[in-house]
């Protein structure tokens, strides 16, 4: 009887030359083989170096993590594939901004619950409020679903942003 492997969520941080086309190669390199991308952000780390920071969640079994791997770093200009999930503690963000729109007691409601989660207010007008909240990407769901039936209206997210912990670089 043939053994199913389970389905696993990695953090994968690249560091690659900041140049054209290079994240067009990236995601490429996932859509070519079928492979899902949960949550991407890209941002240049160092300036003097030309050096971006690419950081990928992706779901697959543990054969499918070690080719997204093997593939990511044959690419060129990729100079370092780090599991972020294997090898050790590390942290994970993202922020939000999430748009409630209501009146009377769901407008209380939905500050008190701001509160909780730590949310800050960075917009609000008599019908509304936009919020910003950081946080692991549970966290962030679970404010959501809590806003939904007191008038969410519009959701952006950055995506997952993740370090190892330590002093060691990537």
């Amino acid at each position: 009887m043939a053994q199913t492997q389970t389905v696993e969520r990695h953090t994968i941080a690249v560091l690659v030359d900041n140049e054209p086309g290079i994240l067009a190669r990236v995601v490429g390199l996932f859509s070519g083989r079928g492979y899902n991308i949960e949550s991407l952000t890209v941002a240049e780390v160092d300036a003097a170096e030309r050096l971006s920071r690419i950081t990928v969640v992706t779901s697959g079994t543990p054969m499918v993590i070690e080719q997204i791997k093997a593939q990511l770093s044959r690419l060129v200009p990729v100079h370092k594939v780090s599991d972020l999930t294997v090898e050790g503690p590390h942290i994970e963000r993202e922020l939000i901004l999430v748009k409630v729109a209501g009146g009377g007691e769901k407008r209380v409601e939905s500050l008190r619950i701001a509160d909780v989660f730590r949310a800050r207010v960075v917009d609000s007008t008599i019908e509304s409020f936009v919020f910003e909240v950081t946080g692991s990407t549970e966290k962030l769901d679970a404010f959501i679903n809590l806003m939904r039936p007191l008038g969410l209206v519009d959701v952006s997210r950055t995506g997952v942003v993740a370090i190892a912990r330590g002093p060691k670089p990537l």
